[in-house]
């Protein structure tokens, strides 16, 4: 029986995680398909606090990582550019897998690579121990990308949410930042198929931790009867009890948007990151769609 305290292995989350996407119908986002895992599994929230060293991802969000990167490597999953993962077609026709086996086929395509090819180098950062590829959403150069956001001034990470929400297809994007205003830090309007227009108030917050529930309630409180929406961005995380705050039925809705949701939209919109890698043409892929 497991600890209720303890971390699961990323090997014990595979059938939990298999489940997910397939509740999810075959595909989810990277966060999508992480909470609906966490509910499957019924983690703490205690357990889901617990960070991965000195990085912003938590021990939970570390191991998933790897937990879709094995069941990448074994063709189950697949992921697109745009941080969504999927099933395969082979994925697609399983009723159950078995984790011990696709460790185990892991590792033995990883020793015939090695011996074949003699390309594992013990030093490459983006290996693990298992000469396995470091999944793409914890190799280095976001946390890089995070460590520049939380060295910004607050002016210009107040400057940054502006420009990135003018980029995203808010309009009048006004920063305030007032002090003494609830955590208001600015205001917008984004235009859904240029016909319904929502007046959104956003805040923008550097921090490493995680928020809590109040917070995203003070939040809420000073935009009340202000807007028709709120936009809560950090560098951190939100708390399970923030999440479901943001979303109670019967409050103003509040988006929230995460460290890994900032690196993910950077990215997309190439703000501040340029992509540095060639593409290849996967024919296969069409074949079988």
């Amino acid at each position: 029986m497991r600890n209720p305290l303890e971390v699961p292995a990323y090997n014990d989350m595979m059938c939990e995680l298999f489940q997910a996407v397939r509740e999810l119908g075959g595909s989810g986002t990277i966060r999508e398909i992480d909470d609906k895992t966490i509910e499957i599994l019924e983690l703490s929230s205690e357990v889901l606090e617990i960070m991965h060293g000195n990085s912003s991802k938590t021990e939970v969000e570390y191991r998933l990582a790897w937990t879709r990167t094995y069941m990448k490597k074994v063709g189950i999953l697949e992921n697109s550019l745009r941080g969504v993962w999927s099933l395969t077609t082979k994925g697609r026709e399983l009723e159950e897998i078995h984790p011990e086996e696709i460790v185990q086929k892991v590792r033995e395509m990883t020793f015939l690579k090695a011996k074949d090819a003699h390309n594992i180098n013990t030093e490459d950062e983006n290996l693990d121990n298992d000469g396995v590829d470091i999944p793409d959403e914890i190799q280095s150069w976001r946390e890089k990308l995070k460590n520049v956001l939380m060295n910004l001034e607050p002016d210009a990470f107040e400057r940054f949410t502006q420009r990135l929400l003018r980029e995203s297809g808010f309009t009048q994007v006004k920063v305030t930042g007032k002090t003494g205003d609830g955590g208001i830090d600015g205001m917008g309007i984004v235009k859904l198929n240029g016909i319904i227009s929502f007046h959104m108030l956003f805040q923008c917050k550097r921090y490493t931790g995680t928020v809590a529930a109040r917070e995203i309630r003070d939040f809420r409180g000073a935009m009340q009867g202000r807007a028709d929406k709120g936009l809560f961005i950090t560098t951190g995380k939100f708390s399970v009890h923030a999440i479901e705050e943001a979303n109670r039925p019967g409050a103003t809705p509040i988006d929230l948007v995460d460290g890994e949701g900032l690196v993910e939209k950077l990215r997309e919109l190439q703000l501040g990151v340029t992509p540095v890698n060639d593409y290849t043409i996967d024919e296969a892929w069409f074949l079988s769609i």
